[in-house]
């Protein structure tokens, strides 16, 4: 039966053993990390929309990937930011539910935007010459589109789960910087565990699948590396792949360890549940662009262009106001003699 008696408001307890006395630095920790994401992420999102010559399909993977990463970070961190600066840790549960929706959305979307990242990095590396006819901006668009509502259908099996429940119980702490699954059914009175097994089913589905599929990927990579006719290319593609290998090791790694333990019984604490979480989440929202920025050729290339113009330009306005100031002394001072 639909539960119609929804609580009206719940209370963000975030770290439930933190003192008092680090409300602050833990807001400013994690301001800094929202300002940096947003900057981060914000300028890869305009540079591969301004730059006609980041639009390419692997540009607008990162574009997708970056984008979800921006979203999420919004709709999280702003409240639990507004807990430990201001202790505003009260939210209405109906807000509570839309977090939860977007949370495993935009998480689901940046598992799938992972695997065809891995899609195009093999396709890249395997045909190099045929990559162009291969995967078009067409078809990466199709592709990232494709996720997007497989991510959707994911996003609402959990939030259907999520309203069915009962939440009579008076029960109203959520211990987590942000509303999860989880933090929903530890509100929910009775036996959750059917919805438990959905959620749990689920997710591991849209993160292992892709999962697998970039592993077989990457062997399939590494093969066409060591073979001799790809050997002088060898070291330019695994430069590539580095790049995104180190997304998925601060994507997957933390994520599925926590999944792991909280279907085992190695029983974590609280505050090192909602550590990892934090980890696993806004870490590489934060990495992602930095490593797109400092490992990828043309990313950095426009950098260089755009920083060349800014230092011409200063120049140029340093230079102008010195003829300035040069016409303005000689003036004076010919005015001085007569």
């Amino acid at each position: 039966m639909t539960n119609l008696s929804l609580p009206a408001e719940i209370v963000l307890v975030g770290f439930p053993s933190l003192p008092l006395k680090f409300y602050i630095p833990v807001s400013l920790v994690m301001f800094l990390i929202y300002i940096t994401s947003l900057l981060a992420n914000g300028t890869v999102v305009g540079l591969i929309i301004l730059k006609e010559s980041l639009r390419k399909p692997m540009y607008i993977s990162i574009e997708t990937l970056a984008t979800s990463d921006l979203l999420f970070d919004t709709i999280t961190l702003p409240k639990i930011i507004a807990k430990y600066l201001f202790e505003d840790g009260t939210m209405r549960f109906s807000a509570c539910l839309f977090q939860v929706f977007w949370v495993h959305y935009l998480g689901t979307l940046d598992a799938f935007i992972l695997m065809v990242m891995a899609m195009d990095r093999y396709v890249a590396i395997s045909r190099p010459l045929h990559y162009s006819t291969i995967i078009s901006n067409k078809q990466m668009v199709i592709a990232c589109s494709f996720c997007a509502f497989l991510s959707s259908i994911a996003g609402f099996i959990t939030f259907s789960m999520n309203i069915t429940l009962v939440f009579t119980c008076g029960r109203t702490r959520v211990n987590g910087c942000f509303c999860t699954s989880s933090n929903v059914h530890s509100l929910a009175c009775g036996d959750v565990t059917p919805s438990k097994r959905l959620v749990f089913s689920t997710a591991m589905v849209v993160l292992l699948l892709p999962l697998i599929f970039i592993i077989f990927s990457y062997i399939a990579i590494i093969r066409i590396m060591n073979s001799s006719r790809h050997l002088v290319k060898g070291q330019k593609a695994l430069y590539t792949c580095t790049t995104h290998l180190s997304v998925i090791a601060l994507f997957y790694i933390p994520r599925l360890f926590v999944y792991i333990t909280n279907q085992t019984q190695l029983i974590l604490s609280a505050d090192v549940n909602v550590f990892l979480l934090c980890l696993y989440t806004f870490l590489p929202h934060v990495a992602n662009p930095i490593i797109y920025c400092l490992r990828t050729k043309e990313i950095k290339q426009v950098f260089k262009n755009i920083l060349k113009r800014l230092k011409d330009h200063k120049i140029g306005h340093i230079n102008i106001w010195s003829l300035i100031s040069d016409h303005v002394s000689h003036s004076t001072g010919r005015d001085s003699i007569q």
